[in-house]
This record gives structure tokens, C-alpha cells and sequence, in this order.
């Protein structure tokens, strides 16, 4: 799950940046209008959710929601701001935001009100994700695996290699490309290392190798990855 998260202010953009990190979610922290606008733009990026600060500096949040609703895009938006008369909570929701929270604000109701919004959006993420033998469960941030004798057995992985799997899950008998990856599953600004998608690649499989899950993840030279299924069911 990607978020866009737009706040001028340093501490609660890193105070929200690191709570939804620490629920698995990607997010992509900028602090002004302008610079939004060109992620939202950039179609390598697919964003789950947006989280826009009112007042920013370039675009502001209100003008962000009405670009997007203009191009008929259903990002799900939650609008952050200091304005909590009536007339500027209408004003939000009517430019296309679909929450509004009132500053300051504690981190837990942030969260529920997220979840909430996932559970509205058309791309509504379910608590389960099942192809083949691996089940994702997202509210327990777990991977389970199923041999063939019924037998399950728990996967401990990292964020970034449950994201990694997520995707991989999503996509199967596709074949995925290094920059694909990469721009999906990374920050836009982080520092560019040539090999991570390699060595996350590396660290997956041995984990998936040590469940009763080897060789599920083909790697084809020159065109990228592919998460190999004959027989595969998405069960939610």
C-alpha cells in the first residue's frame, strides 16, 4: 500500500511518515503542492491512498483535490488541516477531498481513518490475499504457507519483503521488470542502488525456500521476474 502524504510542517510529516511505515505502509513524504502534483503525474507511481495537508506552499491541498477529481482520478484523499468551521469542511469535501481531519490529532485516529477510507475505495485492499500456497494476511502482517500435505507454516519477512511478495502476488505469471519493481516499491527520492532489488530478491527466496515455496520466483535474463503459478486461485 503506497500513500502520498503532502505536510509543510518537518515534525508531523515525519511523525505520520513514520507511524504508517511502521504499518507497512510505502509512503512518499513531500512538502509542497508542486512537487505533489508531479508525483500524482508520474504513472510509473500507483498510490493506494493521499493524505494532503490544506495549506502548502506552491498547489495547495484544496487545489490538489480538484485537479485530481477534474481528471476523474478515485484517489482516495484524506484532507489534513487547522480550519475546523463548517463552511471550510464543506469547502474540502466539495473540491473532491473524502475525509477531513482536524489538527492536531492523534496518530491512531489517522490510521483508523485510513483504513476506513481503503475500505470505501473501489481498490478496497481485503484482510486476505490467497494465490497458490501463500496467504498475505494484512491485518496481522503475517505469509503463511500451505505444503501439499495441508501442513502451514508461518514466514517471518521483513516490510520491504512482504511488500515485495505483495506484488509479486498481484501480478502472477507476469513478467515484472527490475525498474517496474523498483519504482513501485521504493520512495521516488531514496537513494538509488543499483543492486536492491536484487539483494531483496536474494533474501525472499531463501525464506520462501526454507517453506516449501522454492523456485516460484523465475528470474529471466535481461526481461526481469516472473512469480510462477500452474494451478493459481485468488481467495480473499
Amino acid at each position: 500500500m503506497r500513500v502520498l502524504l503532502v505536510e509543510d510542517e518537518p515534525d508531523l510529516g515525519a511523525a505520520i511518515k513514520r507511524t504508517l511505515t511502521q504499518q507497512k505502509y510505502l509512503v512518499d513524504w513531500v512538502l509542497d503542492g508542486t512537487e505533489a502534483w508531479a508525483y500524482l503525474e508520474n504513472s510509473w507511481t500507483q498510490y493506494t491512498l493521499a493524505i494532503f495537508d490544506w495549506m502548502l506552499p506552491g498547489i495547495s491541498g484544496l487545489e490538489l483535490c480538484k485537479r485530481l477529481r477534474y481528471q476523474k482520478n478515485p484517489l482516495p484523499v484524506l484532507m489534513l488541516t487547522a480550519k475546523d468551521r463548517m463552511e471550510d469542511k464543506v469547502a474540502g469535501l466539495d473540491a473532491g477531498a473524502d475525509d477531513y481531519l482536524v489538527k492536531p490529532f492523534g496518530m491512531a485516529e489517522l490510521l483508523a481513518r485510513l483504513r476506513a477510507l481503503q475500505r470505501r475505495s473501489p481498490q478496497f485492499q481485503p484482510q486476505k490475499l490467497t494465490v497458490g500456497n501463500l496467504t498475505l494476511d494484512y491485518g496481522n502482517n503475517l505469509v503463511v504457507s500451505q505444503n501439499a500435505a495441508g501442513n502451514k507454516h508461518e514466514i517471518p519477512l521483513t516490510n520491504k519483503e512482504f511488500q515485495l511478495l505483495e506484488y509479486f502476488m498481484k501480478h502472477p505469471n507476469q513478467i515484472v521488470t527490475t525498474e517496474q519493481i523498483r519504482n513501485q516499491l521504493w520512495e521516488v527520492n531514496a537513494e538509488p542502488i543499483s543492486n536492491v532489488v536484487a539483494a531483496q530478491m536474494r533474501l525472499l527466496r531463501r525464506k520462501l525456500a526454507n517453506n516449501d515455496c522454492e523456485n516460484i520466483i523465475e528470474t529471466l535474463h535481461g526481461m526481469g521476474y516472473r512469480f510462477n503459478l500452474i494451478n493459481e486461485s485468488h481467495r480473499f
